[in-house]
């Protein structure tokens, strides 16, 4: 899939600070399926199961026998996946009901692996059996934000139904990309020209182009911030279908798409970020060892590029905001600390309407609660700064203090390694200051 770039704030962060995916919402095929069918897109007819049973009778009223089984995983590369329960690949054709059972009980309430859930893989609530349709080519179509033109961008290839990553790395000239005028919209006369392109003719043309319209009004009706249609087929009688969909959608848009985001599957996401969420917390998960708690997103990546400056490598993004009380700094640390990776801790805390005596105090409550066994650097400037540094130096606690935050960054790193090392040889490192 290609890299988004959406206009959220949320959204533009992750593409700074990871090499992954922009963040928003995304959603099941048989979701997005539903939302394609109700704008006029022509879909292969199914039915999602939660259950072997439901699986049985989906495969049973679809009244072929020849069907096709998806895991619904919010991840890429299903098909080449596996389960733990020793199933291989989690898009299977199936020509029996019976099967539909069989291969059901396979993946509901097991995990998928693929390149993109990494070793953590993600669990298979839900299956979607559709019917299996013979088609006669298979294209790529998405619809993107692009930073570059500002605005929408048609990204399409005659070579679909295939990993387009590979195709864009070994053949760039296969991808064409079409930019949209956000304020004049698609014409019905590029559509067309881009259906011709892709190699449509006849019929197939006016219908791909068709699609394409359809596709971009559902696009900017629903602030979507990706639709990716991989594979977009023409089938042996002609027809232009959309036989898989993956949708991503603007998280700032939430207020005014609640139809879209009721649909959004928990289970399916970081549960640091969701709980994070639930706080009030804005948490972004990351590769790193040292974990960072701040205030404010501009200061946040400051902390995150003086960490990488000094040699460490930030666990986290997480900005606790402007107003945060103490228990919401206790949970932050809840979140930090569920990291296993994360061998020491950073607070940057710049106190203007946040005060450092109530950050002191959530730091206090947090050691105590969790028994914090890894290092802790704090750096406290601002508001009522004397009391929360009296708060942490009478609370008895073993914290690093830190008034300079280029010190502090180069103390947490050196800090860091010591805790890492130290955990290698199965031995634990209590630091204090000299």
């Amino acid at each position: 899939m290609f890299r988004l770039f959406a206009s959220s704030s949320k959204s533009a962060l992750r593409a700074t600070v990871m090499t992954q995916q922009v963040r928003n919402l995304s959603i099941h095929e048989y979701m997005s399926a539903n939302l394609l069918s109700e704008a006029g897109v022509k879909v292969p007819q199914g039915h999602v199961a939660s259950t072997p049973e439901e699986a049985y009778q989906a495969a049973k009223e679809l009244g072929t026998s020849d069907l096709v089984i998806k895991a619904q995983v919010l991840a890429g590369g299903r098909g080449k996946g596996h389960f733990d329960s020793g199933l291989k690949g989690g898009v299977k054709t199936i020509y029996s009901p019976e099967e539909a059972r069989d291969l059901a009980s396979k993946m509901i309430g097991h995990k998928l692996f693929t390149k993109q859930t990494g070793v953590q893989g993600k669990v298979c609530n839900k299956v979607f059996i559709v019917e299996r349709k013979y088609v006669r080519r298979e294209y790529y179509f998405a619809i993107l934000m692009d930073r570059a033109t500002k605005g929408p961008v048609l990204v399409a290839s005659a070579q679909g139904g295939v990993d387009i990553e590979g195709v864009a790395a070994e053949d760039p000239d296969a991808i064409i990309k079409l930019p949209v005028d956000i304020k004049k919209g698609l014409s019905l006369e590029s559509a067309l020209d881009l259906a011709g392109k892709l190699g449509f003719a006849g019929n197939a043309r006016e219908e791909a182009a068709d699609t394409f319209l359809k596709l971009y009004k559902l696009f900017l009706a629903k602030d979507a911030t990706q639709i990716e249609i991989n594979p977009l087929v023409e089938t042996s009688d002609h027809q232009v279908m959309c036989m898989d969909a993956k949708f991503g959608f603007d998280d700032n848009a939430s207020f005014r798409q609640k139809d879209v985001f009721s649909l959004r599957d928990p289970t399916q996401e970081d549960p640091r970020e969701v709980q994070a969420e639930k706080w009030d917390l804005n948490y972004i998960g990351l590769d790193g060892r040292i974990g960072c708690l701040v205030n404010g997103a501009g200061l946040a990546m400051s902390t995150m590029d003086i960490i990488k400056l000094h040699g460490g490598s930030p666990a986290n993004f997480l900005d606790v905001g402007g107003s945060a009380t103490a228990k919401q700094i206790c949970e932050a640390f809840k979140i930090i600390s569920s990291d296993a990776g994360v061998s020491a801790a950073l607070v940057n805390i710049f106190g203007g309407i946040m005060r450092c005596d109530v950050v002191a105090q959530g730091i206090i409550d947090a050691v105590k609660e969790l028994d914090l066994k890894i290092p802790l650097v704090v750096r406290l400037q601002g508001t009522n700064v004397n009391e929360g540094k009296k708060l942490i130096n009478e609370s008895g606690i073993s914290i690093f203090p830190c008034d300079d935050l280029d010190k502090a960054a180069e103390l947490v790193v050196k800090l860091s390694d010591i805790t890492s090392l130290a955990q290698k040889v199965g031995v634990h490192a209590k630091l204090t200051l000299a």
